[in-house]
């Protein structure tokens, strides 16, 4: 074989290598854009869906009593996380430090515990009727709810409406209220809530709101 076919065969060898090369990159390139177009519209929808989030969120109303501020402090971190209308429940007369003085039998938040017709008056009125998901605090009095929770849930339509308690508390958890609630109104759609103490933080209200279902 002369050196003139020997040049030709490797010219032609060249020549194939570099097509295959070149087809190669150019489905590489076509992949990698697909790819990226998959991404935005994977990230389009997330937004979309993030959006629709923040929209329900108007639909959803957080309302507590809390008489010493701890109820207060979680009540504003679910606001926070939820984008949710805040309320207090504003009682009538103000309950004093004396009044909550647990070791007195005759402290005025005492007498309303022991007593299973005590509905203490609401100062202020709460309207909420445009609300579909209601958070619903307190703190524990006796292992239970105020009873001024039960004048609220007396003086307001919840029925069919879902309603997510929390608590604060310094060791009682929150089934027995939640036993009370579910038992007083069995029209609402109660969820089961959660209790807090007064060193819980905002990151742990945030991570319970957002793993909630409903």
């Amino acid at each position: 074989m002369n050196k003139k076919i020997i040049a030709l065969i490797i010219t032609i060898v060249v020549i194939v290598v570099g097509i295959g090369f070149w087809f190669i990159s150019s489905n590489s390139k076509e992949e990698s854009s697909n790819n990226s177009n998959t991404n935005t519209s994977e990230n389009q929808n997330s937004n979309e869906t993030q959006e629709e989030n923040t929209n329900d969120n108007q639909n959803i109303a957080i309302i507590y009593f809390s008489a010493t501020g701890n109820t207060k402090k979680v009540a504003e971190y679910i606001k926070n996380a939820t984008n949710g209308d805040l309320f207090e429940i504003v009682p009538k007369e103000k309950y004093m430090d004396n009044d909550l003085n647990y070791g007195n039998d005759n402290s005025r938040a005492n007498k309303e515990q022991n007593d299973s017709n005590a509905r203490p008056e609401i100062e202020n009125k709460i309207n909420v009727e445009s609300y579909d998901v209601i958070y619903l605090g307190y703190p524990i009095w006796w292992g239970d709810v105020p009873k001024i929770i039960l004048t609220f849930l007396d003086n307001h339509n919840l029925n069919d409406k879902t309603v997510i308690p929390f608590c604060t508390s310094g060791s009682t958890g929150i089934s027995g209220s939640l036993s009370t609630l579910k038992n007083y109104n069995k029209n609402i759609n109660w969820i089961d809530g959660k209790r807090f103490d007064s060193e819980t933080s905002q990151n742990e209200v945030e991570n319970w709101v957002h793993g909630l279902d409903y």
